[in-house]
């Protein structure tokens, strides 16, 4: 190998590097100076690097800010063909001056083998004298000055011209000299090619570059859609600068596509797309290097620093200002490697701008480093689950659009504790809504809850549990597992809920777990999001108004339209007994309370945190699991036949379809879960098929008949018990409607004791509110003006609507809107109802109905009853009691005859009974002949009426409808 001999440094310190040897080249900084990186002592510690620049020649400065980011003429083309030349390939160097440290530069020779650039040849290239034969740097010492200095010049004897034209002089007494002269010589006939022929610097007009800085002269996000429209194969081919670390880069775009852009030469930050490397600190930041962050720009800066590649830009950050996009390299990602040696994490919010096609290496590679516990991941534990990681079961429930409750197989639904709550991993479905609170559904709540309901209720899934999370509930904190529910032939319920649009993909943070098909739910999302689907609709969302019947006014004005329907397609939204229901009736766009005709169900036990209003009973709770397991949820069909004074329709019950449709009122009376109402069975009313039922429900002894004879030795049924009949003297103190009445027994001493107490409790505590317990049915004192002056008056709690009350005046029967900061305040022991009944008793006139106060003939049946009654001493027949009331017929005291519920019939503002319900009272008397005649009196009446067409008869006949009304 023929190379020039080197002189001896000058500098005679502690050499920073041999005079001779090899090295890599790790950077070009300009045309004439490039950074040589030598091998690690040891495998943790840093490769050394030196500036190195080649002696005596001097190149064109490349733009910085220094030079206010120009390039002096030419210089961007010098540093990037000595880049090209020499970047990530072994030199062999030559020092000939360095400074005292490790930090200063060294000025020396390079030398490489032949390369594609310049020809191969038996000698190495000097790359000094290459570089100023090509134009990019010229001698520091010209020809003139060379010519007329003092050293000898070498004759044509003495030289030698190699393959490359190189001019060797031949060795001589002084070797040094030698060197220096062959050297220069080389330099000076290299300038001379090099002008002639007008290379680079030399030529009529070199490159001059104006930098142009994303975020200072252009906008980031304009770079990457030129990108994406010019660039073949939507890759820009850039240079990386700078590697700020592991995934940050500087990069400058050198695609000729992009010069009629005005974008050719731009510098842009980049940010590797879908991986995040440990941070580097940042003195201005005052931020300190993350462990591994010098590792892993290192670990980049060997492999991509100064290399020019192709990139592929997805997007911006969301700030704006950086570019996302994927680095490509012909051996490999370098975010695969990146992750594969641990030193970085998958960066979610980057990932999702990536082709999904590309993800699943990035997965691969960080899982692999996880478990090989490797750099980043040293701690890493896998997350560990403190139940089965995998369940099959069938799903009960479905809580919201993207959680439900769960029967594990095998398991017997005896308890609620057997459920288990299951989330959808990495799924984030539309918030439900708080009516209690006013706080709306999210757009898309419903449909995404209901489409989950559709998928799953009812149905075996497999699910499996991939992490857990505690989830704030209140005061306490609940650990829900996230897993994936596969049902039938899907494979992932989650994935269609986010590829209809119903849901979206999970936000997670770059080291939270996550589901293993995050990528497939993320391709899916995009998908909805092209299609405008669900929540990336444009379209403004119709929220959905259901009208709610459970309200008791709503369900009777509306219950004649839901009879005459027919039978209904319904979908059980709750549960509250093994007979009574919240249903969606569809079709109706409504809400109803619906219970089982002819069906009785024990009380089971009050929810979680409810307040117990009654007792539970003997299978109450087995009752409410079985209609749960088999109605939650699911779509059924009701036939209305009926609603109730508290506004609960009633009616049939079928479940399941085609082979496995049934009646569930049957099933419940077969199983032993319910019991015929007997009341149904006294009147003859029940169906014949249930009673049936029932009996051989009783024969086996199955369900609550197994404890009905222990229930008969205890105490006598109620509906034995007959009453007889009483004669009072009563005066009216409320009035409700034309057969509705709160009444007082005159000459009670109970009135007086509670007039007198009340007024002494008034005269005691004065007439200031104070704190009490404001619950539904709870009996406080109340203030009531009744003209003479405010007073304190035993009440009782009917409804709390925000600072007011509703309560009912317990003596008098009347009700009020109080202030429940004001007007309220509790009640002394010894003034309670277990010791002092109420005085107003509750009544209701025996065997004629009335039209509500909504009508017309409802109001003039309450003002008839008025005049008739008010302020006046009535006889009062009490027959029996029904419901908490007392049937009664009345008559004045001084004229008997009519009664005023025959005059209020013979008015045509009432109707007479009809046989059932003339059954219906005699039942619970013990003698119900006075009834018998009551009903003929106003049959008679009737007729009279309806003969006269007075009242509601004047248009003729009322029906069955006017009736139930």
């Amino acid at each position: 190998m023929s190379t020039v001999a080197v002189a001896a440094p000058s500098y005679s310190g502690p050499a920073i590097l041999p005079e001779r040897g090899v090295a890599k080249v790790k950077s070009v900084l300009s045309g004439d100076t490039v950074v040589l990186i030598g091998r690690a002592v040891t495998p943790q510690a840093k490769a050394p690097e030196i500036v190195f620049t080649l002696e005596r020649i001097t190149a064109p400065r490349v733009a910085s800010k220094a030079n206010d980011n120009v390039d002096e003429p030419g210089a961007f083309a010098g540093r990037e063909w000595l880049r090209a030349l020499t970047v990530g390939k072994n030199v062999m160097f030559e020092t000939r001056k360095q400074g005292a440290s490790a930090g200063d530069r060294v000025y020396g020779l390079l030398f490489l083998q032949g390369t594609e650039c310049v020809p191969q040849t038996s000698a190495n290239l000097n790359l000094a004298v290459e570089c100023v034969r090509n134009g990019h740097a010229t001698p520091k010492v010209f020809g003139d000055s060379y010519m007329h200095s003092d050293s000898p010049v070498p004759d044509a004897s003495d030289e030698a011209t190699d393959a490359n034209g190189n001019v060797h002089v031949m060795e001589g007494a002084d070797p040094v000299a030698d060197a220096v002269r062959d050297y220069e010589r080389q330099l000076q006939l290299a300038f001379q090619e090099a002008k002639a022929a007008g290379l680079g610097v030399h030529g009529p007009a070199p490159l001059v570059r104006t930098m142009k800085n994303a975020g200072d002269d252009f906008q980031t996000l304009e770079l990457v859609e030129k990108t994406q429209k010019l660039c073949s194969g939507s890759s820009v081919k850039c240079v990386i600068e700078h590697i700020f670390d592991g995934s940050r880069f500087r990069c400058i775009v050198t695609d000729d596509d992009m010069a009629t852009a005005g974008l050719q030469y731009s510098s842009f930050t980049l940010i590797l797309a879908g991986v995040a490397a440990p941070r580097i600190a940042n003195a201005r930041l005052e931020t300190s290097t993350e462990p591994f962050g010098d590792e892993a720009r290192e670990f980049v800066q060997v492999r991509l620093l100064h290399r020019e590649l192709n990139i592929s830009l997805h997007g911006t950050d969301k700030s704006g200002v950086c570019a996302v996009g994927t680095v490509h390299h012909p051996r490999g990602n370098i975010a695969v490697e990146l992750l594969k040696n641990g030193l970085a994490r998958i960066s979610e919010w980057s990932a999702r701008m990536m082709n999904t096609n590309d993800l699943p290496a990035l997965r691969i590679a960080e899982i692999n480093a996880k478990r090989a516990q490797l750099k980043v991941w040293q701690h890493y534990e896998a997350p560990s689950l403190s139940g089965a990681s995998e369940i099959s079961g069938t799903v009960m429930e479905v809580l919201t659009g993207d959680t439900v409750s769960i029967l594990p197989a095998g398991q017997i639904y005896d308890s609620e504790a057997k459920l288990q709550k299951v989330s959808l991993a990495s799924i984030r479905a539309p918030r439900l809504g708080n009516e209690k609170y006013g706080k709306p559904d999210e757009p898309y709540a419903y449909e995404c809850k209901d489409r989950l309901r559709v998928l799953t209720v009812g149905k075996e899934v497999k699910v499996d549990i991939h992490y857990e999370r505690d989830i704030p509930m209140g005061e306490n904190t609940e650990k829900r597992q996230f897993g994936t529910i596969s049902s039938g032939k899907r494979e992932d319920v989650g994935e269609v809920l986010v590829a209809e649009g119903l849901a979206v993909t999970q936000r997670h943070r770059d080291d939270d777990e996550k589901s293993p098909r995050y990528d497939e739910l993320c391709a899916a999302e995009n998908d909805a999001k092209t299609g405008k689907k669900g929540v990336h609709s444009v379209k403004e969302y119709g929220r959905r108004t259901v009208n709610d019947l459970t309200n008791p006014q709503k369900a009777k004005a509306y219950s004649g339209s839901l009879m005459r329907a027919g039978p209904l397609k319904a979908i059980v939204d709750y549960v509250f007994n093994g007979s009574r229901f919240k249903l969606l009736v569809p079709s109706e766009n409504c809400y109803v309370m619906f219970a089982l005709e002819n069906l009785r169900c024990p009380q089971p036990s009050p929810n979680p945190g409810a307040r117990a209003v009654k007792p539970a009973e003997p299978f109450g709770d087995i009752s409410k699991r079985h209609a749960r397991s088999t109605l939650m949820q699911r779509t059924v069909e009701i036939t209305c036949t009926g609603v109730t004074m508290g506004g609960v329709i009633t009616g049939d019950l079928m479940v399941g379809q085609g082979g496995q449709r049934r009646d569930f009122c049957l099933e419940m009376i077969s199983s032993g879960l319910a019991t015929v109402d007997q009341r149904k069975i006294d009147y003859g009313e029940a169906p014949r098929k249930i009673v049936e039922a029932q009996t051989a429900a009783q024969n086996n002894r199955v369900g609550i008949w197994s404890l009905e004879q222990e229930k008969r030795t205890e105490a006598p049924s109620r509906s034995t018990l007959k009453a007889k009949e009483e004669i009072a003297t009563v005066r009216l103190s409320e009035i409700r409607s034309g057969n509705y009445v709160f009444l007082h027994i005159v000459g009670s001493e109970a009135a007086k004791v509670v007039d007198e107490s009340m007024k002494l409790f008034t005269s005691t505590n004065g007439t200031g509110g104070a704190p009490c317990d404001i619950k539904v049915g709870k009996v406080v004192a109340a203030l009531f003006d009744d003209g003479t002056g405010k007073s304190w008056y035993r009440a009782k709690i009917l409804e709390r609507k925000g600072p007011k009350a509703k309560v009912l005046y317990l003596d008098h029967g009347n009700v009020g809107m109080v202030s429940a900061a004001a007007q309220l305040r509790p009640l002394d022991p010894p003034l309670s109802t277990d010791r002092i009944p109420a005085v107003a008793k509750e009544a209701q006139l025996a065997l004629i109905k009335v039209r509500s106060l909504d009508d017309d003939e409802g109001v003039e049946a309450a003002r008839m009853l008025q005049q008739l009654c008010w302020g006046k001493n009535l006889t009062a027949r009490i027959h029996c009691e029904v419901e908490g009331k007392l049937v009664v017929t009345l008559s004045d005291a001084m004229d008997p005859t009519p009664t005023v519920n025959e005059r209020l019939v013979s008015a045509g503002l009432a109707r007479a009974p009809k046989p059932m319900d003339v059954e219906m009272v005699t039942s619970k008397m013990s003698d119900g002949q006075s009834i018998v005649s009551l009903a003929d009196d106003l049959k008679a009446a009737q007729d009279d009426a309806r003969k006269s067409r007075i009242g509601m008869w004047r248009y003729g006949d009322v029906g069955d409808e006017d009736e139930e009304e």
